[in-house]
């Protein structure tokens, strides 16, 4: 087998401008449990569904870069339900047009890979945290796991060896205990995967129904992952990503960043190719609602030239319903940037947005609020690897990504003027991740626009509402996935 092991380069550790401190000592992977409180924790970690009888989908995505050989990896996991309402009599649910359990992963050179499921009999998701699994073929009969489980047990087993004397009748036990270590996943899992924000494993083999990609049979892999960046500035509270109203259905689909910004160690074998690698940039996030935006758009970036991984780029829009105003639709999108511990947010309901994005190979993007401006530019010479989403026909082939862009990030503060003040970052990247997607309205030319809000829901996104601490107050209250 041909093996590519790269090491990320570590720092000692990381000093942040706030005062705070990320260890970035190098060691190799390590299952932790997931703790009770994490800080880095965001609203909307758990899983959503509620028993709907609407079409249903839940996506997340998880993203691994390894600047050194200039290859990432992303795991793209959908628990989609048709919704019994739009299923008429004698109707039968087709998996081959909404598999109800899939997962995706795009990785070297652009290569993909998927795995489905009819059912989601084996698909398992804590209500309020992140974490899920799924198995696809069990081992050896072996029950498949309905939660995280440690993939490193300790075992012990008494053996009773029975021993006769020289008298007859009389004998004496001899008591052994045999302490050994078993793998609790792998001793169970054939096929599937298990995700927290600090462990990721699983092994996963293509089933041959993609003709418009160049596919890899198998991916298997195991690291950990100590987040720096959830949703907000280090050390202070993370943030619902579309504001606090999305703990109400009045966006489709949703859209939250679970993390910014993470250091991954361990493994990946994509194909017949292993890497290895340790304190690599990575990434995560995840959608829920009827299905994907009519059209999108979206870029993220964890590597730059000349920066080790605390400075993390997300940003993306595109024109997502409004299902409380029916056939309602509007054109929104955010950037977000988070540098040296802090947290600089560019949303609608605070300030302009705008953009100008190509069918394919080009992202440009500016985005202003009263104290800062942010510019982006990117672009990409590769065609792309074509990647199913979740419309309401199902599972479809509807947008592209790749690894590969070009990008330019510029963040200044403003003065009170509105002119341009200080520069606080410039930064490039050639490993930028970028998308276009769209199911109803497809790309034939550039889309030029800006973010706009309906009222009331703009005024009402601009108030400090915390409904975390409604929900700590009334537990009982609080909704699935929030």
């Amino acid at each position: 087998m041909a093996q590519l092991r790269p090491v990320v380069n570590s720092m000692e550790s990381m000093s942040i401008s706030n005062g705070a401190t990320v260890e970035t000592k190098p060691r190799k992977a390590e299952y932790l449990p997931m703790p009770a409180d994490r800080a880095t924790r965001t609203p909307h970690s758990g899983y959503h569904f509620d028993g709907t009888s609407r079409r249903f989908f839940e996506g997340w995505y998880f993203k691994v870069s390894i600047p050194e050989v200039k290859q990432s990896f992303a795991w793209m996991y959908t628990s989609e339900l048709p919704g019994s309402s739009e299923l008429t009599e004698g109707e039968v649910f087709d998996p081959s047009s909404t598999p109800s359990g899939a997962a995706q992963v795009m990785g070297a050179d652009e290569e993909y890979l998927l795995q489905d499921a009819p059912t989601l009999k084996n698909f398992w998701a804590a209500r309020h945290e992140l974490a899920l699994g799924n198995t696809y073929v069990s081992k050896n009969g072996v029950a498949p796991p309905k939660s995280e489980v440690d993939p490193k047990v300790w075992s012990i087993q008494f053996v009773f060896k029975r021993s006769h004397l020289l008298r007859p009748g009389y004998s004496i036990r001899e008591k052994r205990i045999l302490l050994s270590v078993c793998n609790e996943f792998w001793d169970s899992v054939e096929e599937g995967y298990q995700v927290t924000p600090i462990w990721h494993q699983g092994c996963l083999r293509d089933n041959g129904s993609t003709d418009f990609a160049k596919t890899v049979g198998t991916v298997r892999w195991e690291y950990s992952t100590r987040p720096v960046y959830g949703w907000g500035s280090i050390g202070e509270r993370q943030l619902a990503t579309a504001g606090w109203l999305a703990v109400m259905p009045v966006f489709e689909p949703h859209w939250q960043i679970c993390m910014a910004g993470g250091l991954s160690t361990g493994w990946i074998e994509w194909g017949d190719r292993r890497f290895e690698f340790e304190d690599a940039p990575s990434y995560c996030e995840k959608n829920w609602g009827g299905a994907f935006p009519q059209k999108w758009f979206w870029m993220q970036c964890n590597v730059f030239d000349d920066f080790s991984g605390e400075v993390a780029l997300t940003a993306g829009g595109g024109r997502r319903g409004l299902p409380l105003l029916k056939d309602t639709f509007e054109d929104v999108a955010l950037v977000a940037v988070h540098f040296e511990g802090k947290f600089y947010e560019f949303v609608p309901w605070e300030g302009k947005v705008e953009w100008d994005i190509a069918p394919w190979g080009s992202w440009k993007m500016t985005a202003q609020t009263k104290t800062h401006e942010v510019k982006l530019e990117a672009s990409t010479d590769t065609p792309g690897c074509l990647l199913r989403a979740p419309t309401v026909e199902g599972f479809k082939p509807i947008c592209t990504d790749s690894f590969a862009g070009n990008l330019k990030l510029q963040l200044w503060e403003r003065n009170a003027n509105g002119s341009l003040g200080k520069v606080l970052l410039e930064a490039t990247s050639s490993m930028c991740a970028l998308e276009t997607g769209g199911s109803r309205d497809p790309w034939k030319e550039s889309w030029t626009g800006k973010a706009t809000m309906r009222q009331p829901l703009k005024t009402l996104l601009q108030l400090p509402i915390n409904p975390e601490k409604f929900y700590n107050w009334v537990p009982g209250f609080k909704p699935p996935g929030f």
